[in-house]
């Protein structure tokens, strides 16, 4: 039997997830960790390794997110992008010429991730294809 009705369970999900954020744009100084976009509703608190397989701690943990335009963050989501351990775009094939020219406006871009994202941006590069990276 749970310990929880559904209803607490739902009231911890999004204390814990208004936790997030809350890191997130103290983090990122509330603007996308790429673009610099400030509008709020643009931004996406946007975990690195999901919530459904993350602990407690790693739900909230600041270094498990990235704030991300709805954008970037659909391709970060979606495996369509991800970054090495120092910050560095890595795209994958998967991605359109198009869409890479539309995200990245022809510029290199680099994330000014930290030594805590290290294990996070692993698991992700693992989980969406580029363990070559990795080996």
């Amino acid at each position: 039997m749970p310990a929880t009705t559904d209803a607490e369970r739902i009231a911890i999900v999004r204390t814990a997830q208004g936790i997030f954020r809350r890191h997130l744009d103290r983090y990122w100084n509330k603007a996308c960790a790429i673009t610099g976009v400030q509008d709020r509703g643009l931004l996406r608190a946007s975990h690195i390794t999901p919530w459904a397989v993350s602990s407690d701690y790693e739900r909230v943990d600041v270094y498990n997110g990235l704030l991300l335009s709805a954008l970037w963050d659909a391709a970060f989501d979606q495996g369509l992008v991800s970054f090495s351990d120092d910050g560095h775009l890595l795209v994958s094939p998967k991605l359109s010429e198009r869409a890479i020219a539309v995200l990245t406006d022809g510029r290199p871009v680099t994330v000014p991730v930290s030594a805590g994202h290290a294990p996070y941006l692993k698991d992700h590069r693992l989980r969406h294809g580029f363990a070559a990276l990795d080996s």
